[in-house]
């Protein structure tokens, strides 16, 4: 079942596990939620990356083995990554940048089901994802390795390979293109009513229509 747009919650968050800014976004985001006293529906959205910052795959000795980006794309990613590397320094979190451009459709698809199962299952899911995915250490196109991430975070994952092989993919689809028709393009993106902001940076006035 499509997940509507307008939700019966005050905040929707968008994340992708690939980017390392809605990384950075989940705690602070978490702790308004909390102090607020407000339930959040967290969502996936795959970001298109090679469509605006080209290509690029590393070798296993850190170097670029083949790639289809320009200089002026290449100096956006690394700017991307220092910028989050200072964040992150700051509250101890590693972010290294990745080998590939990951195809993350199969964590959405999982988000989708730990989703379905509680708030408690959603966020450890997303901590499992996310911690261990910006040290290198997760193969998030691995169907085995995300089977075990939902199982460790307490879903049942009972059904859980043919749902992403069905209902699963569909609704993931189904949402990803909803979303790029209500204009979302990137992430972290809050909805808030009618109001859609994109960026950590927007947390204070997002706390203030909430």
């Amino acid at each position: 079942m499509l997940l509507p747009l307008q939700s019966d919650r005050p905040l929707i968050v968008y994340l992708d596990f690939k980017s390392p800014y809605a990384y950075l976004a989940v705690e602070p985001t978490r702790a308004m939620a909390q102090e607020l006293g407000i339930a959040v529906d967290w969502r996936p959205f795959v970001l298109d990356i090679p469509s605006y910052l080209g290509s690029a795959t590393l070798d296993k000795s850190g170097e670029v083995a083949k790639q289809k980006r320009s200089n002026e794309q290449w100096s956006g990613v690394k700017y991307a990554y220092y910028d989050c590397r200072r964040y992150a320094n700051l509250r101890g979190l590693t972010v290294r940048g990745t080998v590939k451009i990951w195809d993350t459709n199969l964590a959405s698809i999982a988000m989708l089901w730990a989703r379905a199962q509680g708030d408690d299952v959603l966020a450890r899911y997303i901590d499992a994802v996310y911690e261990p995915f910006w040290k290198r250490e997760l193969d998030v196109e691995n169907p085995e390795v995300i089977r075990s991430v939902l199982a460790d975070s307490g879903a049942d994952i009972a059904g859980f390979d043919r749902y992403t092989q069905g209902e699963g993919a569909a609704q993931n689809e189904a949402l990803q293109n909803a979303a790029f028709e209500a204009g979302i393009f990137g992430v972290p993106t809050y909805i808030v009513k009618d109001n859609k902001y994109f960026g950590r940076e927007h947390l204070p006035r997002i706390r203030w229509h909430l």
